[in-house]
């Protein structure tokens, strides 16, 4: 299976900035697509930006421009360097990635998708 290990939160004042880092690891054939979504209190999980293998990317209109999603391919990690950051991006950050796993009880490939348990952003005004 695979493990994500988000790191980079923390407390930052509006118009400040934060990297958060997620490294995969355990036991998968490839990582496809990364990505970071967040949850503030009170609110559903939302996408903030994903990364293709192949390296494109999407970001949500709210940090167009702001925040900007990278890997390291040969390292199974993905970065977020988040610059202006609002009160409003206050949030709990969760790292994404779909794999391609062995399952030895069918003896075959297949998709996986999986979580981190998340980093704390908090912006203050």
């Amino acid at each position: 299976q695979v493990q994500l290990v988000e790191s980079g939160g923390g407390l930052v004042q509006a118009g400040g900035s934060l990297r958060l880092s997620c490294a995969a690891s355990g036991r998968f054939l490839r990582i496809d697509d990364m990505g970071w979504y967040r949850q503030a209190p009170g609110k559903q999980r939302e996408l903030v930006a994903t990364i293709t293998g192949g390296g494109a990317t999407n970001y949500a209109d709210s940090v167009k421009g702001r925040f900007t999603i990278s890997r390291e391919n040969a390292k199974n990690a993905v970065l977020l360097q988040m610059n202006s950051l609002k009160p409003e991006d206050t949030a709990v950050y969760y790292c994404n990635a779909d794999a391609l796993i062995f399952d030895p009880s069918i003896y075959r490939s297949k998709a996986s998708v999986s979580w981190g348990r998340g980093t704390q952003v908090t912006v203050s005004s």
